[in-house]
């Protein structure tokens, strides 16, 4: 299959609906859904997005050698280079913070999937590995049209304290953030120059494309039930350099408003239209996941 040649360069668009979901809340604003606050469209940061690629391994490949996850809250990153340090023999102390060990590099990408994918700092501790670029990048999803974030009221019945229930009652008052309806879009990029260097292969971008199309059916929620990849497309180059620019590309899916639709609350108010006929030369194109 050519889109998991990991030797070519390859750039892919994805759609993510949102329906009475919170798809990516902002901490500075209660936990509210993040707009854009000059034009109301909703977004969904990089961050979020490998997230769920993150979890989504985590989920099925957690204990494969391999396919371990760097960027998680069990352990102090700091540990985790040190035991990559310890099986392959380096050294600690204050002469090795200053030299990147190439072999502790090395075997941090050979263990950790995301750090072969989107790369790492690996230089915050007594060893120091430098710092990986990551063949995968990934925008910011942002949503076709302006969505409507709301602050639903709910009450709360359960209490932790006996103190609470007198000095309260039976009933407290809580929120639940969402936006009724939104559909977003991202771009992403895929480096082979890059790649090579981190070690990707064929069945780690073919997990990335499972990943990416299934990452929020392992994700559910009660803010994320409403949560689905509804598109998601990879253009591949013959040229590992690239036979045309990204944004030509993107620009042959485009996605707008069905006719009449005032106010989207569905998938099916808008329309996908694929530009298969304008594919330049040496750029081929693979359906993952199709309206």
């Amino acid at each position: 299959m050519i889109y998991t040649d990991p030797e070519r360069r390859h750039e892919f668009v994805i759609l993510i609906e949102a329906v009475n979901s919170n798809p990516n809340g902002d901490p500075d604003a209660g936990n509210l859904p993040r707009v854009d606050p000059e034009t109301m469209h909703g977004f969904m940061t990089d961050v979020a997005l490998k997230r769920k690629v993150r979890d989504y391994v985590e989920t099925l490949r957690r204990n494969e050698e391999g396919f371990k996850i760097f960027i998680q809250s069990r352990h102090a990153l700091n540990t985790l280079i040190e035991e990559a340090g310890e099986a392959v023999g380096a050294q600690k102390g204050a002469s090795a913070r200053k030299v990147v060990n190439e072999d502790v590099r090395e075997e941090l990408c050979r263990r950790y999937y995301d750090i072969r994918m989107f790369g790492a700092v690996l230089s915050t501790g007594d060893l120091n590995a430098g710092q990986v670029r990551g063949p995968v990048q990934i925008s910011f999803a942002r949503s076709i049209d302006p969505v409507v974030p709301l602050d639903i009221a709910i009450t709360r019945k359960a209490r932790t304290r006996e103190e609470d229930l007198t000095a309260t009652g039976s009933t407290e008052m809580g929120r639940k953030p969402i936006v009724p309806y939104g559909l977003y879009r991202a771009h992403g990029y895929y480096n082979p120059f890059l790649a090579e260097q981190t070690g990707v292969t064929q069945e780690d971008l073919q997990l990335f494309w499972e990943a990416l199309a299934n990452m929020f059916e392992y994700d559910r929620s009660a803010a994320r039930t409403g949560m689905n990849v509804r598109g998601l497309w990879v253009f591949t180059h013959e040229n590992r350099k690239g036979n045309a620019h990204a944004h030509r590309l993107f620009d042959l899916i485009a996605v707008r408003r069905t006719d009449g639709t005032a106010v989207p609350r569905r998938f099916e108010d808008y329309q996908v239209v694929v530009n298969r006929e304008g594919l330049p030369e040496g750029v081929h194109l693979t359906a993952l996941v199709e309206p």
